[in-house]
């Protein structure tokens, strides 16, 4: 992916888009979600690998499985982005654990990839207009160190490569799983980063998205 090495005119445009990241990450995990609406803009919208939709909807079905039990915590790494006046692209690499039961077994999922962020300055702030992870790979491990289960090969071999392991323990308590999403390599990835470079140039709509389902 090659973007010219643009920034905004705001000195501070890196810290505060790293801000912005860095609270979703923070207020998301925690459950404080009148702070997490707080770091997108009111078009703003997300994907998952068990959602995509409008971010206002990507709340009340977090807020959800936070009440009922649901242990998802993202964490962080390397950041970079690129900005055009009131617009940027930010890549943070990051990783995704989720942990559940699995044929009675607990285990821990860890998915490492990149979170791709489609950015606004509006009314004085940066915030979030798209969310699109980059699901790079991932491993399946029960938590007390013992055995994992026994995975259905052809099962798992029907999700992407990126994010199989999450996939499957995600369908397995209840999730709809989508495919296609974009990994390291391949048509996907190569589309965003695409839209990224539209997004720059004055796009009118951050990429493709649509409504969960």
């Amino acid at each position: 992916m090659t973007y010219e090495d643009h920034r905004g005119t705001r000195a501070d445009d890196g810290v505060s888009i790293r801000a912005v990241i860095e609270n979703w990450a923070v207020f998301r995990d925690a459950g404080m979600w009148d702070r997490f609406a707080t770091v997108w803009h009111a078009d703003g919208w997300m994907t998952a690998t068990w959602f995509q939709g409008p971010f206002a909807e990507f709340i009340e079905v977090s807020r959800t499985g936070f009440e009922n039990g649901s242990e998802i915590s993202h964490f962080l790494g390397g950041f970079a982005y690129d900005a055009v006046g009131d617009r940027a692209v930010a890549q943070t690499k990051m990783k995704i654990e989720q942990r559940a039961t699995l044929d009675g077994i607990a285990v821990d999922v860890t998915c490492s990839g990149r979170f791709f962020d489609f950015l606004a300055f509006r009314e004085g702030r940066w915030g979030i207009v798209r969310r699109q992870p980059i699901y790079e790979r991932d491993r399946l491990d029960a938590v007390d160190g013992g055995a994992a289960p026994s995975l259905d090969p052809v099962r798992l071999s029907d999700y992407p490569k990126g994010y199989r392991h999450l996939g499957y323990l995600q369908e397995s308590i209840g999730h709809t799983v989508l495919r296609g999403l974009p990994g390291l390599r391949g048509a996907a990835v190569e589309r965003l980063y695409s839209e990224g470079r539209d997004w720059l140039g004055g796009a009118p709509t951050a990429g493709e998205v649509r409504r969960n389902g």
